[in-house]
């Protein structure tokens, strides 16, 4: 085949720029971006410890950087801020990868457009702008994977009832509702034998035979609060 035939089909091709968007991803400035918050973050921690280095000696900068961790750590406000941010990165991470090892990407290999992601009381909500060729019912597909691949419990897909190209995935990783301890009663038939005075006669010797049947561990005063 000619030269000039390869060079005029290669002209009119609609995925003449597939490559070159697919090296951008792969790109240093694509893994610039999509480690932003990381950066920004680590260069700001960065300006802020040399500057009081500058200002102050060493030592106490070390003693401020510490006990700085150390309180917002204790409060149980700035710690769960923390912790849910963190998650917050890591999902959006894990879906980014999600995206790019189950092809649900285009043809130019251009992944679907984080928009927004925020922790929830049970996990995080992430708002996904899907490109052109990628659509809602791709990741109702994937539900499994995504879950899988954010370490949670389950996941949700929603569509967005207006515009179709923005999705809703809800990662949930702990259930509110589930009961983490068990409440024994503080009214046991003892204690109602014990509060009850006029039993006499036939009627306390029955509540003695009732009472023996019933197993100890049941029988047993729970301790005062």
């Amino acid at each position: 085949m000619p030269s000039y035939t390869r060079n005029r089909r290669s002209r009119n091709s609609p995925y003449l720029f597939d490559g070159f968007f697919g090296e951008i991803h792969r790109s240093a400035a694509g893994s610039i971006w999509r480690w932003r918050t990381e950066f920004a973050v680590s260069a700001s921690l960065a300006g802020w410890i040399y500057w009081m280095i500058q200002a102050i000696t060493m030592t106490w900068a070390l003693v401020v950087v510490t006990g700085t961790a150390g309180v917002l750590a204790l409060v149980p406000y700035t710690r769960g801020y923390a912790i849910g941010r963190f998650w917050c990165l890591v999902t959006r991470h894990r879906l980014q990868k999600l995206c790019w090892e189950a092809r649900l990407h285009t043809r130019s290999g251009r992944l679907p457009l984080i928009l927004r992601i925020r922790p929830t009381e049970v996990g995080e909500r992430v708002q996904v702008w899907c490109r052109a060729g990628i659509c809602a019912e791709d990741f109702e597909a994937h539900t499994e994977e995504i879950r899988s691949a954010c370490y949670a419990r389950d996941t949700r897909v929603a569509r967005n009832k207006r515009h179709s190209q923005l999705i809703t995935i809800d990662v949930i990783r702990r259930d509110t509702l589930h009961a983490t301890r068990q409440v024994m009663p503080h009214v046991t038939p003892q204690t109602v034998l014990q509060r009850t005075g006029f039993l006499t006669g036939k009627a306390r010797d029955l509540a003695h035979r009732f009472m023996l049947g019933i197993p100890r561990w049941l029988r047993r005063t729970p301790a005062s609060n």
